[in-house]
């Protein structure tokens, strides 16, 4: 066994859960930044449950995979670029908690850099994402809510 598996398989086990072990909640979390840094938006979303909740920073409540998924499907038309590269990861059980950093380009506005350190807390349901927030500091995404403003 390597030290990865035997680390996950701790985790699995000091997590208390025999359901849903925490090394499959680890993958899905290194899957959520995988896709969103490639534009795979249809296979980011299928991460979440159907009845998934999201309070997004910038976006609000959002309930539901219905709701987030056609949200998503207009992110190659919102961004220039969108890179949200993770840069340390807990996860415990069903729960986990990243600190990001976000480097993007607003379509309208591509001359006007966003960076922005980025905390995302996730519940996770059967291996899929049941509720994620973020929290970070809305200032550096002004062009970005110019650009949706009409600005």
């Amino acid at each position: 066994m390597t030290k990865k598996e035997q680390f996950q398989t701790a985790e699995a086990i000091w997590s208390g859960t025999d359901n849903q072990p925490a090394a499959d909640n680890y993958d899905t979390i290194r899957k959520y930044y995988e896709y969103a840094n490639a534009g795979k938006w249809d296979a980011w979303c299928d991460l979440f449950t159907d009845d998934m909740v999201m309070d997004e920073q910038l976006a609000g409540n959002i309930v539901g995979l219905a709701t987030l998924r056609p949200m998503m499907a207009g992110m190659g038309q919102a961004y220039a670029k969108f890179q949200n590269v993770l840069k340390s990861m807990v996860v415990e059980g069903d729960e986990g908690a990243v600190v990001s950093h976000i480097s993007a380009l607003a379509a309208k506005y591509p001359t006007e850099t966003i960076e922005a350190d980025v905390m995302n807390f996730f519940r996770f349901r059967n291996g899929k994402i049941s509720y994620m927030r973020n929290v970070h500091d809305s200032k550096p995404f002004a062009p970005f809510l110019r650009q949706i403003s009409g600005g």
